[in-house]
């Protein structure tokens, strides 16, 4: 079982990228993230889980979040665990996000941003 995972908070601008996990599992609103593989560092995990979506685990765990700018144009390739993304304001996915620590992060990355709410 991992114990440790990475979140990475995606913005444009002054939105904020969510994703929609499929109803297979358990359909609710996250940010990108994975766990960290042995061997590897918590940024290396952070990138490749930025191209690769994410993998659930269960249990406690350590999460580092990390921020990522989006390029001029980008948008994300949806996997057969996710349905759907939306770029939302600070609002709104602070509203869409199912729980705490993703909302702790986007609110960090508004202060760092100076994006209101």
């Amino acid at each position: 079982m991992r114990t440790h995972e990475v979140m990475i908070v995606v913005t444009r601008g002054a939105e904020f990228l969510v994703l929609l996990r499929s109803p297979e599992r358990r359909g609710y609103w996250h940010l990108p993230a994975g766990g960290v593989e042995v061997g590897e560092t918590a940024a290396e995990a952070a990138a490749r889980d930025l191209e690769l979506g994410y993998e659930a685990a269960s249990g406690r765990m350590r999460v580092d979040s990390f921020a990522a700018g989006a390029p001029p144009g980008w948008e994300p390739v949806l996997d057969e665990e996710h349905t759907e993304y939306r770029w939302c304001s600070t609002r709104d996915a602070l509203d869409l996000l199912a729980y705490d620590e993703p909302r702790k992060a986007v609110r960090q990355v508004a202060r760092q941003l100076e994006v209101t709410t």
